[in-house]
């Protein structure tokens, strides 16, 4: 089957092609941004599918990170593979960008601890154990501050390689021998980590896709404190 992945979740626009019979990726592309999303994922899905040799019609499959991560950039990415999975018939992946950066890294056998920027203090983390096959989820995925985070590593006892973006900031600020940090290639979101993770899941209809923030969004919270407010003039 033909996988296409796709990772809009950070700065980092990437696709990428993979052949599942043969376990071989097709194509990749990604592109550390400052534009839209909007304006360069589909560009670059139809360029890897043509530079492959393949049709859209051939995509049997499509994976897509569905967060924690940037609101506009997530929206994007799922409201593209709905309509190509709508269009195209085919069952989508929706997989969390913070298990897909540690699939990034599955060759490191060991602790693996995914650090996103949030805001503030605080980051989106998880911690996986990988025999560098597969990965075994150590702490549910939230939204906690670094010290927090460092405490946890610190209780884990066990060297930890560190990814994502908030991973240098972290590594700067408690440094320690028992931290280390992924290199570059393997450090941003992409669509290999993306495809890596969605091979261990389930597809489902392209309906059933949804984005996963960690955190309530901007018109959420304005309501809440909205409603709160009018609690406490009526009260």
């Amino acid at each position: 089957m033909l996988l296409l992945g796709i990772d809009t979740s950070g700065k980092t626009a990437s696709a990428a092609l993979f052949d599942t019979e043969n376990e071989v990726f097709l194509a990749e592309s990604s592109l550390y941004t400052q534009k839209t999303h909007s304006q360069v994922i589909m560009p670059m899905v139809k360029e890897i599918i043509e530079q492959s040799g393949k049709t859209v019609k051939d995509i049997e499959l499509i994976a897509v990170a569905k967060g924690p991560g940037s609101y506009t950039g997530l929206r994007i990415g799922i409201a593209g593979v709905k309509a190509m999975g709508f269009a195209l018939g085919c069952k989508c992946c929706g997989v969390s960008t913070l298990e897909a950066l540690a699939y990034n890294n599955i060759a490191h056998k060991g602790t693996i601890c995914s650090i996103m920027k949030a805001r503030g203090e605080l980051v989106y983390a998880c911690v996986f154990k990988s025999d560098a096959y597969g990965l075994e989820q150590l702490m549910e995925e939230k939204l906690i501050s670094c010290d927090e985070l460092a405490e946890f590593l610190a209780f884990n006892g066990t060297e930890v390689l560190l990814c994502g973006d908030g991973a240098a900031d972290f590594f700067m600020t408690y440094r320690s021998p028992m931290l280390i940090i992924a290199p570059p290639q393997g450090r941003l979101q992409s669509a290999y980590g993306v495809i890596l993770c969605a091979l261990s899941k389930k597809f489902v209809f392209a309906d059933e896709l949804e984005v996963s923030y960690l955190q309530k969004v901007k018109a959420e919270k304005d309501l809440e404190s909205t409603n709160q407010l009018k609690k406490e003039i009526l009260s």
